[in-house]
């Protein structure tokens, strides 16, 4: 556990949802689950909410996350632990897609690329909501061909194994991402799966994987 994060709040004196919040920030810093409170009033500093892109109130930054709107007090004091623990990423990683916040988790990825793993849970969950597991997906197109998508794919290829079709339809187009050529054997694999998409998408990783277009299954 990381020591307690710090806060940023940006209020204004006419928004209706700032005051709770900052009361709810404010109790979490006497209880000692955030370290320090910095508050801004846009009104007087506008340039601030400008330099941090920030387009609705209350807007925080709570260590390396970014939230806005109304938040109830438990939900704060979640972030706050979510922010100093770093076994939390992947629950936060999953919060953020499915409210839709795409663009902040490919941030966070994008600040240490090693992140990626952390949404290996939502492919191996089938259950996970549909927008969920789009936003994943759009995470992993950003990088595809990369280092980090590269060293995923041993565990990816004990994904191919699950035995829900939605993990291995999903497993097979991210092998095809990878544009890796120690993949193709788990690929291959993948051929002669019972479900007919999986079987479609391990072909058109193939031959992506190949530089051909893709065939018919």
């Amino acid at each position: 556990m990381q020591p307690p994060p710090d806060c940023l709040l940006l209020i204004s004196s006419h928004c209706p949802h700032c005051s709770a919040v900052l009361a709810a920030l404010a109790d979490l810093v006497k209880r000692g689950g955030i370290g320090r409170l910095e508050v801004v009033n846009v009104e007087a500093l506008p340039h601030i909410a400008a330099e941090l892109g920030a387009r609705s109130l209350p807007w925080l930054r709570l260590g390396e996350f970014e939230l806005h709107g109304a938040r109830a007090p438990a939900e704060l004091e979640l972030w706050a632990r979510r922010a100093a623990d770093p076994s939390a990423l992947a629950d936060a990683l999953h919060d953020l897609l499915k409210n839709g916040d795409a663009i902040q988790v490919l941030r966070l990825v994008g600040e240490a690329p090693a992140r990626l793993a952390e949404l290996l849970p939502i492919v191996a969950n089938p259950e996970a909501s549909l927008n969920v597991r789009l936003g994943a997906g759009m995470v992993f197109e950003e990088y595809a061909g990369s280092a980090a998508l590269r060293s995923l794919t041993p565990r990816l290829c004990d994904l191919a194994r699950d035995a829900d079709a939605r993990v291995r339809a999903d497993v097979a187009h991210l092998l095809g991402l990878a544009r890796d050529d120690a993949t193709r054997s788990c690929l291959e694999a993948l051929l002669g799966d019972e479900d007919a998409g999986v079987r479609e998408i391990a072909r058109e990783s193939l031959d992506a994987l190949s530089g051909s277009s893709p065939s018919a299954a």
